[in-house]
């Protein structure tokens, strides 16, 4: 301290442990409040706190703290004994580092706040020195304002009055003297026994929540509101109250009232931001001197670094600040220090605290004991901490957040506390609002863009399985650490687990595990997350059943894997769980369950974005379902109008083979059919409706089963197709028209085969000669469905052993590639290299000859009937 007289001289020693550093903030505390040096205390509480902080958590090493009090201030001293550091050349200067490290902050600090400072560096120490000088202040004077012009003082009436008002612990005025009655006109007579509120015109200021019961209710209080006088003018005042109670413990409150051009009588003076000048002679930003520079560019941070720095200047043993939601209805945890921090965060508390109209959160507020009315801050329920001081965060009269401070002792904050606390809310409130603006508005667009694609995946499929697998995998690890879908079939069905999803792939057949042993979530079609509290149970009983069987047997947990599998799962089901109905069409067809490992909340804005998703991904859910109940619809009538098998001809090879083109969503169509006849006589069909759905269905049907009928009737081919040309004119509207290829099969004792054929505007039959030649089994007729009167008539064709009859649909023969098409040389051509080989060889062949023909799947359904009559077997000798 150059040529100062040391007057006094405290110094301690803090082992390199967290918690030194709350008992050194304690030390010089107590140290500088008695020696009466109030006026540097704060400062060099938050010094001593960063030194010490480097020293014991940096540095690793214990931490020599010393006070040294002279007439002109203070001078402390923080040492380490860090084992060996290079030491710096004298010529290089001080290096304060990277100003975004935690242990660079100290020096920049001291260069903001001291009057001077120093670093000594050795070997094996680095000691660093500040300086707080006193401020020139006569003797006895607490603070003052600055020797004003005469013209400037304050105006009063020629006698200052001081109303003096007393409110019982029911609101109701007490006490009323002759100030109060000569400034506004009521005897005491008069307001004994009435409500303080009655007479008060308390100032409704946009975005406030504030009302005098609670100003009341506080233990001090400043503030500017109007008493209505007897005239039934409303007088302004200014009001300074102090919370007292009696002998008897009855509380009671004492109003100091004076006009409110007169509020310098009671106005405590604001206490003034620190106006330390740095080296470059520029005056230090009161945001930045209590936040440090530069100050964090990310919300998260710059929360941290507040509480961090709330805490050390009032030397506290915790901090927290809690942010408000849009509408102002409840405050969410963001940042903390000195607490458990994982079970608090994004936790949600109501702003309105208490029974009245305003909440305390709109006010400071200070709790000397919370033992004394538990709950008062649900934060800090079962924490330890016993007094509290909190203010609030506004913005424009606003409520943006909450910052407060706490204690394991009682009794260590008052009024004063609040004071300098609310100061430093005030400086921080507009950044922090504006980096949490700024934050909400990269989520919302993230969460755009995350819906944008949800959608486009979820419409990209109508298969169950895949919507419930795109429907996990979007929420994991986006939105949660795991998550399960559970599905309900129908209103009287129980939820099911149909998929389970973790972000670690090992933890998922644990996690199946443990879910499928407990009862599922109730499907409460209630819109929005509510928390599910039964697989965390579950886990930690699983967990604890586990351990102490483990324990009894004697073996290491970590050698069973049915061990470390349950307490892994114990631990992955460890936090919070949410439930989201699935709700589509009115009907809640599922819940999606998310879950965490740790104890953090769920962030609103996750919630509000996984309930956007749940909406989305019910309807794709739903739509998936009823696409596969139709699909399931159309293959079943689809089946049901082909026949469910061929018969057994004597000495004839039959082969089908049938393709319905798209995904099987449509039925009509193709169809073909091979039925026995009577007295040896067969009947086959291949027939192709034009178009599809139920009106082509209902003509297919018409067409296999009226085949049947009247061949088993006796009637001949011409005969049938004409009876059926009949009954499908007599459909009407419904008619489609039908081209039919119909035929009776004899087959003969000389291995040969007689067939009677008609073609009703159908592809041709195909021959296939054992010499390779190939020639139409047929001639061209009228269709079917078109006129009334057809005059069919039958061709009658022989099969030779060896001899292959080939009957196909138009999917085969209208095969496309650009303007290419099949037709119906091509498939004489393909059907010319059968020659030998069996029915089933030559329609694989056929198949596989029009799938290579174009790139592109059918777009029309394909049949193939193919007849062989086999050749001879040589007799064995």
């Amino acid at each position: 301290m150059g040529s100062a007289v040391i007057t006094a001289r405290a110094a301690a020693t803090f082992e390199p442990v967290g918690r030194s550093v709350a008992t050194a903030r304690a030390f010089v505390r107590d140290t500088l409040q008695g020696w009466g040096y109030n006026d540097v205390v704060d400062d060099a509480v938050v010094l001593t706190s960063e030194l010490v902080t480097n020293a014991v958590i940096h540095a690793g090493t214990a931490a020599d703290v010393l006070c040294l009090r002279s007439a002109e201030g203070v001078r402390v001293e923080v040492a380490d004994h860090y084992p060996e550091r290079e030491v710096p050349l004298q010529s290089s200067g001080i290096d304060f580092g990277s100003p975004d490290r935690e242990n660079g902050r100290g020096l920049l600090l001291c260069a903001a706040l001291a009057s001077r400072w120093g670093v000594e560096y050795s070997p094996t120490r680095k000691h660093v020195w500040f300086q707080l000088d006193l401020p020139d202040r006569p003797v006895g004077i607490r603070s003052a304002g600055p020797v004003l012009p005469t013209s400037l003082l304050p105006v009063t009436d020629q006698r200052v009055r001081v109303a003096v008002v007393q409110i019982d612990s029911t609101g109701a005025i007490s006490a009323w003297n002759e100030d109060a009655a000569h400034v506004f006109g009521h005897t005491a007579e008069q307001v004994a026994g009435k409500q303080f509120t009655d007479f008060v015109a308390w100032p409704h200021t946009p975005g406030t929540s504030t009302g005098i019961a609670d100003a009341l209710q506080l233990s001090r209080w400043e503030g500017s509101y109007g008493i209505r006088g007897a005239d039934g003018r409303t007088i302004p005042v200014y009001a300074s109250h102090l919370r007292v109670r009696d002998n008897d413990g009855d509380p009671s409150t004492v109003c100091l009232l004076v006009r409110d051009d007169e509020r310098a009588v009671l106005q405590s003076p604001v206490r003034a931001p620190v106006s330390d000048v740095s080296s470059d002679n520029r005056t230090a930003d009161p945001f930045e001197v209590f936040i440090g520079s530069p100050a964090p560019d990310d919300l998260d941070g710059l929360l941290q670094r507040t509480v961090e720095r709330a805490r050390d200047m009032l030397d506290a043993d915790a901090a927290f600040l809690l942010l408000a939601t849009d509408d102002e209805t409840e405050l969410e945890v963001r940042a903390t220090t000195g607490l458990p921090s994982a079970r608090q965060r994004f936790a949600r508390v109501p702003v309105e605290a208490g029974t009245g109209r305003y909440g305390s959160a709109r006010m400071p507020a200070v709790h000397e004991d919370l033992t004394a009315v538990p709950g008062a801050v649900p934060l800090l329920t079962d924490t330890g901490m016993r007094s509290v001081v909190t203010v609030p965060l506004k913005v424009e009269g606003r409520l943006t957040g909450s910052l407060g401070v706490a204690a394991e002792n009682a009794g260590r904050y008052s009024n004063e506390e609040a004071l300098r606390l609310q100061f430093a809310a005030d400086r921080i409130a507009l950044a922090v609002e504006s980096a949490r603006l700024g934050e909400l508005e990269r989520l919302r667009r993230g969460s755009l863009s995350f819906l944008v694609e949800a959608s486009d995946l979820l419409a990209g499929t109508l298969d169950r399985d895949q919507t419930l697998a795109l429907m996990a995998q979007m929420t994991v690890p986006t939105l949660a650490t795991w998550c399960a879908v559970y599905t309900i079939a129908d209103q009287s069905s129980d939820p099911y687990l149909s998929y389970v999803l973790h972000e670690d792939e090992d933890l998922i057949d644990g996690l199946k595990a443990l879910l499928s042993k407990i009862s599922p979530p109730d499907p409460v079609p209630t819109p929005g997350a509510r928390v599910w509290s039964a697989p965390a149970e579950a886990g930690h009983r699983a967990a604890v059943s586990t351990s102490t069987r483990a324990l009894a047997a004697d073996a290491p947990l970590s050698m069973s894997t049915a061990t470390r599998t349950t307490l892994a799962t114990a631990q992955a089901v460890g936090g919070e769980t949410v439930v989201l109905p699935l709700v589509a069409r009115n009907r809640v067809i599922g819940m999606l369950t998310l879950g965490k490992p740790s104890d953090d909340h769920f962030r609103q804005e996750i919630l509000e974005l996984a309930e956007d998703l749940s909406r989305r991904a019910a309807l794709a859910l739903d739509n998936a379902r009823l696409y596969s109940e139709r699909t399931a619809i159309s293959q079943s009538l689809q089946r049901s109008l082909l026949p469910p098998g061929l018969p057994d001809v004597p000495n004839v090879e039959i082969e089908v083979i049938y393709r319905a083109a798209g995904e099987g969503n449509e039925v009509g169509g193709d169809f073909y059919d091979v039925f026995p006849i009577s007295d040896g006589a067969y009947g086959f069909a291949i027939g192709d409706v034009c178009g599809t759905g139920p009106e082509a269905a209902a003509v297919t049907g018409l067409a296999r089963h009226a085949l049947r009928l009247l061949a088993r009737e006796g009637f001949g081919g011409p005969a049938v197709l004409e009876r059926l040309n009949a009954a499908i004119l007599d459909e009407g509207a419904r008619s489609r028209f039908l081209t039919l290829l119909y035929g009776e099969l004899w087959p003969r004792e000389d291995g040969s085969a007689l067939l009677k054929v008609v073609c009703a505007g159908h592809p041709l039959p195909l021959r296939l000669r054992q010499d390779g030649s190939v020639v139409p089994a047929a001639e061209p007729q009228p269709l079917l469905g078109v006129i009334d009167d057809l005059e069919l008539y039958a061709e009658e064709v022989v099969l030779d052993p060896g001899d292959v009859l080939l009957c196909v649909t138009d999917g085969i023969t209208e095969r496309r590639e650009g303007s290419r098409m099949l037709g119906d040389d091509g498939l004489a051509e393909v059907l010319s290299t059968c020659t030998g080989l069996t029915a089933g060889a030559v329609a694989a062949r056929i198949l596989r000859a029009v799938e290579r023909f174009a790139a592109e799947p059918a777009s029309d359904d394909m049949a193939i009937l193919a007849m062989r009559i086999p050749e001879p077997q040589p007799q064995q000798s």
